[in-house]
């Protein structure tokens, strides 16, 4: 069990991150529109929704990064962001970045010190309130505990490896991450925003991540595409995906689901159903009552011919029809005209994966690739794998035993150091990367298109991993998700004989993951994976491959 780097602290009343009718455009879109989020101490949130939708940008928003086109918000300070990777010189040491997390805990701890000795020497109210203020800091970042905090955090993150002299500029990408988080577990600033913490955890890493939110006084809202971190660390949900909404309103805002993820997505999808069946009753409501609006205009008592008595009676039976048709034009026009204000909005078609191609054919039994005790030093200790046509391998292991290291050998990326790789120069294999990086200048279009067999004029097989709207975007202009949902595609429009896929399911939106691992369940082709994944890890029916560490430097 890891240690808690904390205390656990009294919640002061009132300490909430909050957002009111938030609304941001970029130059070319508009990406949020009237947010409303409350976020209060104690209920770790998770902030979901599908790639693009905005949660890195809301998260930039809350942290005052960038300035909202309309709305507020309000955060108990200080704010601490997580970023992908700390904003640093690559020459900066590992000890200058610890002695910056803990600067703020020393200063306080001084100040405090100073304020109780001006106390002592001359109380009053003006020096009585300047230390209840700062003892008041103090206890909420625990400053006490900070550096026995920073020693837990290093070691639960596995960066306790490196010494103080060692240059961020040398650690692995995944290692500069761990340090990210990191630095904002050992500073311990009131409100927590964290955009995909988990991505270079292992098992224990995100189990110590858990504890350490549940252990924290101030607000944490968490952007994740980790499903079972997600469903242990937090309490709440704001999805920034469609909901209801009337034609008459623009779409936008947050919908907050009360438990943990698991709560959540079964809270969605019914809430998904409910809307697709309301909608499909209202248009067939607004179909009627268009037809009865034109029918009523013809006919007065439906099916009964216009009576043949003396004048004087068909004068009556006329006007009384007339008054009856009039009055249920009447009632028809206004129930049709408040129906078209109130009327919902159609459900976008949700983002799905929509099924890998048929694999391409090949004797099962067929060795594909061997590999005779490969090694990289500091990055991969020797080990030998084979994998045969039609089989399905999944790599497992701390982070930092190399896993990356192993696919990219496995594929000719790299080199190694030590052992043989063999595997036919006819080969075909699709390789989605961690570090897949936009062409500049190219769009979607053209990463789709540029392939081989495409024919001219043709449009690209999406397999529902891009949406159509995006096809003329650059790449560069992509999150990191988007581009490598576009990178997934590009890989099966010529189906591979291997596929080999490092943390497939990072960046991915819940329901394309888990389409996609449905998907490769059934695919007959042969499969290489790479992943930490748990819920991944936890379905997986083929053969598995666990890799030790490897020291310094690996991945």
């Amino acid at each position: 069990m890891p240690a808690s780097p904390t205390s656990t602290v009294a919640v002061p009343a009132g300490l909430h991150l909050r957002a009111d009718g938030i609304s941001f455009s970029y130059p070319d879109r508009r990406v949020l529109t009237d947010v409303d989020l409350v976020v209060p101490a104690g209920r770790p949130t998770g902030l979901l929704g599908e790639n693009g939708s905005g949660k890195t940008t809301l998260l930039h928003l809350l942290a005052g990064r960038c300035t909202p086109d309309a709305g507020s918000v309000e955060a108990p300070g200080p704010l601490g962001l997580l970023r992908q990777e700390l904003p640093a010189d690559p020459r900066t040491t590992l000890g200058a970045v610890i002695d910056d997390a803990l600067s703020r805990s020393r200063r306080i701890e001084r100040e405090l010190t100073a304020a109780g000795e001006a106390l002592a020497a001359q109380p009053s109210p003006q020096t009585t309130q300047q230390y209840d203020e700062l003892l008041a800091a103090a206890t909420l970042a625990d400053v006490w505990n900070a550096e026995r905090r920073a020693e837990i955090v290093l070691a639960e993150l596995h960066l306790d490896d490196h010494g103080p002299t060692q240059q961020i500029g040398r650690l692995s990408g995944g290692q500069r991450e761990r340090l990210a988080l990191a630095h904002l577990l050992i500073a311990r600033p009131t409100t927590w925003l964290l955009d995909e913490p988990t991505n270079h955890l292992d098992e224990d890493g995100a189990r110590f991540l858990t504890e350490t939110i549940a252990a924290h006084p101030g607000p944490v809202l968490i952007a994740s595409h980790d499903r079972a971190f997600l469903d242990e660390a937090t309490r709440a949900q704001i999805d920034l995906d469609p909901a209801p909404q009337g034609l008459a309103e623009e779409p936008g805002g947050a919908r907050t689901y009360t438990g943990g993820f698991s709560d959540y997505l079964l809270a969605r999808f019914d809430a998904r159903d409910r809307w697709e069946q309301r909608y499909r009753r209202e248009q067939q409501e607004l179909k009627r009552l268009r037809e009865a609006v034109r029918d009523a205009a013809h006919v007065g008592h439906e099916g009964r011919a216009p009576r043949t008595e003396a004048r004087a009676a068909k004068k009556f039976y006329a006007d009384r029809n007339a008054k009856t048709v009039s009055r249920r034009l009447t009632e028809v026009r206004d129930r049709l005209e408040t129906l078209e204000q109130e009327q919902i909005r159609k459900p976008p078609a949700e983002l799905h994966f929509t099924g890998l191609p048929a694999a391409p054919r090949g004797g099962d039994g067929t060795v594909l690739l061997a590999a005779s005790q490969v090694a990289i030093p500091g990055r991969l200790r020797p080990v030998s794998v084979s994998l045969s046509a039609g089989e399905r391998l999944l790599i497992t292991g701390a982070n930092g035993s190399g896993k990356s290291t192993l696919l990219d050998v496995l594929t000719g990326r790299l080199t190694p150091a030590a052992g043989t790789v063999s595997r036919p120069a006819s080969l075909r294999i699709g390789h989605l990367a961690q570090d897949d990086e936009a062409a500049p200048g190219r769009t979607v279009r053209e990463q789709l298109g540029a392939r081989e067999g495409s024919s001219e004029g043709s449009g690209p097989e999406l397999f529902g991993l891009v949406h159509p709207r995006d096809l003329d975007r650059p790449l560069t202009q992509l999150s990191r998700g988007q581009l490598r949902r576009v990178m997934l595609a590009a890989i099966l429009a010529d189906p591979p004989e291997l596929l080999v896929l490092d943390e497939p399911t990072n960046h991915l939106a819940l329901i394309t993951a888990t389409r996609l691992e449905a998907a490769l369940e059934d695919w007959g082709g042969t499969v290489l994976i790479a992943s930490h994944d748990r819920w991944l890890r936890r379905r997986w029916q083929g053969e598995v491959l666990e890799l030790e560490g490897a020291g310094d430097g690996a991945r």
